[in-house]
């Protein structure tokens, strides 16, 4: 069997020393980056399927590494950085990164996000056929969607960002990325207007509004439409 390769580029050695046993032991075959251009050498000569990137780094900043790399790459690249500035992650997802991790991190956090990036990478930008998520039941086909005998009825836009979250599910989705494919460009800013059409949603899908398991909030950032449970 093929073993998914993963590239890390981090300059800490504490940090490739935890990662290589614990990310060899889940089953992924490491390669290993201490700079932007050991990382953008690696990346055009070794084909790893995902890469994991520091945004500090010796010789450029992390964000000049994903904007290469988005030249001419489609991996999936999570930033593992401790850098907790929202500014930070929101530029380096809109950049296009797929995922953002905050040192320090749980390893189980950082292998459940890898899996959704690979997973994300073999169907890219796919709408599932159906999609559940907590008793809900969403038919892109057939623009039905149900939880249990109930059939939930959306306006349009609530159903636009509905199925924009369930293209990326388990991923974020930035603020200007959702206003931006749902409203146009001309409402990229207008954080207060997606924010109630979230509430919206959540009204309608959510079990419990206030406690939300489907649609979760990345402060500062986005939503992430989570498929599990």
């Amino acid at each position: 069997m093929n073993l998914s390769r993963i590239l890390v580029v981090d300059d800490e050695p504490q940090i490739q020393r935890f990662l290589r046993p614990a990310l060899t032991a889940a089953g992924y075959d490491v390669l290993e980056a201490v700079s932007g251009a050991e990382a953008l050498k690696a990346a055009a000569t070794q084909a790893p399927d995902l890469i994991i990137l520091d945004l500090g780094l010796p010789d450029m900043d992390g964000k000049d590494v994903v904007t290469s790399l988005r030249g001419w790459s489609d991996v999936p690249i999570i930033i593992l950085s401790a850098r907790d500035r929202e500014s930070e992650k929101i530029l380096a997802l809109d950049l296009g990164a797929d995922d953002y991790v905050e040192k320090p991190f749980r390893i189980g956090e950082l292998t459940a996000r890898i899996r959704t990036a690979l997973r994300h990478r073999h169907r890219p930008d796919a709408i599932p056929a159906i999609f559940e998520a907590d008793g809900l039941r969403i038919d892109p086909v057939r623009r039905h969607i149900t939880r249990g005998e109930e059939t939930i009825h959306l306006t349009p836009k609530e159903y636009d960002l509905l199925i924009l979250l369930v293209r990326h599910a388990g991923r974020v989705v930035t603020h200007r990325t959702l206003l931006t494919a749902v409203w146009g460009p001309a409402h990229a800013d207008d954080l207060h207007y997606l924010r109630v059409f979230i509430g919206q949603l959540r009204q309608k899908v959510e079990r419990d509004p206030a406690e939300p398991r489907i649609i979760q909030t990345e402060p500062g950032v986005g939503y992430r439409l989570i498929a599990e449970g």
